[in-house]
């Protein structure tokens, strides 16, 4: 076996996926940091999330994705029509999600809206910035959880009202707010600060396709 075909079947991460809940027609799992949610285009992109759920499960199929260095709660439909169905709650923005991040320094207000453009930063891919003149329009709410004087760092709950491509990091960044570990967007000083990015998707509520009972799941972040 060549050296090129060894990387590619080494796992992204070592730590497994969790299942949150289950039943016959989808499931809902705390995937881990540093993985990505669907395979990508290189070789060594191959393992992820949805490849490691359907040797379990192989019809699982994938309605939203986290971002490689997030972690936390996705849902992932085992039929097509609970895939079809969850996917209009996401287009209706009836799914809600939020998020919880270390970031640098104290935020000026406890809570607040974001509303800042994001387009694609076409001169230095694969990043994205605020652009007045080219940005789809994107709204995060925020609130201050803590804020830890010795760090200088501030835990915050985000919540994404659109789902733009690197919004909550944009958002924050532009804020004034990089998270720790964001090897994207954080000076090399803030990125420095922890070995992953500091974002955990914490908690999604959203109704049944089937039952139409509304169900709501926490997953604790591990920072």
């Amino acid at each position: 076996m060549s050296s090129t075909e060894q990387l590619a079947i080494l796992p992204a991460t070592t730590e497994p996926y969790q299942i949150v809940y289950a039943d016959d027609v989808l499931l809902v799992v705390n995937k881990p940091a540093q993985l990505l949610t669907v395979p990508g285009r290189h070789p060594q992109n191959q393992d992820c999330l949805i490849s490691r759920v359907q040797r379990e499960f192989p019809t699982a199929a994938v309605v939203h994705r986290l971002d490689y260095d997030t972690s936390g709660l996705v849902v992932l439909p085992l039929t097509k029509r609970v895939l079809s169905e969850i996917s209009k709650q996401f287009q209706a923005r009836t799914v809600h999600k939020h998020y919880v991040a270390l970031v640098s320094g104290k935020l000026a207000k406890t809570q607040g809206s974001i509303e800042l453009p994001i387009a694609a930063d076409n001169e230095n891919r694969p990043l994205y910035k605020v652009c007045q003149k080219e940005g789809k329009p994107s709204v995060t709410r925020y609130q201050l959880l803590t804020y830890h004087s010795d760090t200088q760092q501030s835990r915050v709950q985000l919540e994404p009202v659109t789902g733009r491509s690197h919004q909550l990091r944009v958002h924050m960044l532009a804020l004034g707010h990089p998270m720790l570990g964001d090897t994207l967007y954080a000076p090399a000083a803030i990125a420095a600060q922890s070995k992953r990015l500091m974002l955990h998707a914490e908690h999604i509520r959203f109704t049944h396709p089937l039952t139409g009972k509304l169900l709501s799941f926490f997953a604790e972040a591990a920072f």
